[in-house]
């Protein structure tokens, strides 16, 4: 089984990063999050991260928690990512990439003087996201099945190609990560221990229903 290059064992792995609180954002391990950063405090956030190790951690909101609050209450496991690819617009906003390194639980609040929060992060609960596991046993034909009939329900569109073309791992994190769904739903698929129990769930949450208002997923 293979390991994420830069990070062998979880003792590779910084006790304390910047936090990113973004609701409906998802973010799993060898997965790729594209992320428009435009505010000024995450700015800074990512100049300081590119200056460091490159590493953000991407949080939840607790869903109780107010959209206007400024510093919402976190939810208990986030994802840090290490920023994989960059670009700056010419108004001033950043396009960035984060890929996926390894689940946490949020082990406490680091007080900061910068504009932008702090977290320890304990990863021991979940070290396995660092080793690529065997190809997991996805129903693959009854997760087609199910997105099908969810797709058309929403009127959303996804490349079929691409996803037929996927790994089973690719395939279902994908799909968490990019479906409209909760932000309950989201970290239910995030704390899923396996990526076969988060396929189990997937196919639950596509037979409960879409969300409101459709898109393109391409």
């Amino acid at each position: 089984m293979g390991t994420l290059g830069h990070y062998p064992t979880i003792g590779h792995l910084p006790a304390e990063a910047p936090v990113f609180p973004l609701a409906g954002a998802l973010l799993l391990p060898r997965a790729r999050l594209p992320l428009n950063i435009f505010e000024p405090r995450y700015l800074v956030m990512v100049d300081d991260a590119l200056a460091g190790d490159r590493l953000i951690a991407m949080v939840q909101p607790r869903p109780e928690a107010a959209t206007a609050d400024d510093a919402p209450t976190l939810s208990a496991v986030g994802t840090v990512g290490r920023i994989t690819a960059f670009q700056e617009t010419g108004d001033g906003r950043y396009l960035i990439t984060l890929t996926g390194v390894c689940r946490f639980q949020v082990a406490r609040e680091v007080p900061v003087t910068t504009p932008y929060r702090c977290i320890a992060m304990d990863f021991s609960p979940y070290a396995g996201d660092l080793h690529a596991a065997r190809e997991p046993v996805v129903n693959r034909q009854a997760l087609f099945q199910a997105l099908e009939s969810y797709l058309a329900a929403q009127q959303l569109e996804v490349d079929w190609g691409e996803l037929e073309a996927a790994s089973g791992e690719a395939l279902v994190n994908a799909l968490s990560m990019m479906l409209p769904l909760g932000g309950r739903e989201k970290q239910g698929l995030l704390q899923a221990g396996t990526v076969y129990e988060r396929a189990r769930l997937l196919l639950d949450l596509l037979a409960m229903g879409p969300a409101e208002g459709g898109q393109s997923l391409q």
